[in-house]
């Protein structure tokens, strides 16, 4: 179940939007999460490289 001010906000938020919108929002924002995912991978294996002597 829904609280009531979780609706309002999600309303205020999506309310205007059209179905296609929403479809291409949602393919941003899983593909900000991929490249996010990415980031933090090339960033990791970076820092592999260096050893403590």
């Amino acid at each position: 179940m829904m609280g009531n001010s979780t609706f309002y906000k999600w309303r205020e938020k999506y309310g205007g939007v059209d179905a296609s919108l929403m479809t291409r929002m949602k393919e941003l924002e899983d593909e900000n999460r991929r490249l996010k995912k990415m980031y933090v991978d090339q960033i990791r294996g970076h820092f592999r490289g260096y050893s403590k002597k």
